[in-house]
């Protein structure tokens, strides 16, 4: 029985090569984890910090109602769109939320209208300030698994090429 010389380096193996389809769709889905992490930064992220500047002054308004509202469930996360509209004496203000949050829930979800009196601009539902941690939460967590995937394959495909083209880190 022979045995194999002790090595004090290790052995490393060249990653498989990467043709221009590869590149293309690792590109392609990096593209598209960035559009849903701006997604979240545009859509998502607004309503959430002005629920946090309103979460305590914020009150029922009788003169308000959603104009469009949908909620759907994705297993046990919840993405809620709604339009809300509130007639205020210099004229009617809509805003168009995005409520997104985890949980356990089966129905219908029933929600008043709020508003904070000194800034009415800034209209909600009890729905989105109940759930404001857990809105927050899961934005934190949703935004920043998408961006640590963004980094990593981005690490990933400098680290490949650096490895294929003979130069080690």
């Amino acid at each position: 029985m022979t045995t194999a010389p002790n090595r004090t380096e290790p052995l490393r193996l060249p990653p498989p090569r990467q043709g221009w389809g590869n590149i293309f769709w690792t590109l392609f889905g990096l593209v598209a984890l960035g559009a849903l992490l701006v997604a979240c930064a545009v859509y998502t992220a607004p309503p959430v910090v002005t629920d946090w500047q309103i979460r305590d002054t914020a009150r029922p308004v009788a003169d308000a109602r959603v104009t469009d509202g949908k909620c759907s469930t994705k297993i046990v996360l919840h993405l809620c769109d709604m339009t809300l509209n509130l007639r205020t004496p210099t004229g009617t203000v809509v805003r168009r939320v995005n409520t997104v949050f985890t949980g356990v829930h089966v129905g219908d979800y029933t929600i008043r209208v709020l508003a904070d009196p000194a800034r009415p601009d800034l209209v909600t539902t009890d729905l989105a300030l109940d759930r404001l941690w857990n809105r927050t939460i899961t934005l934190l967590v949703i935004a920043g698994a998408l961006a640590a995937i963004i980094v990593a394959a981005l690490a990933a495909m400098v680290r490949n090429r650096r490895a294929g083209a003979g130069v080690m880190s």
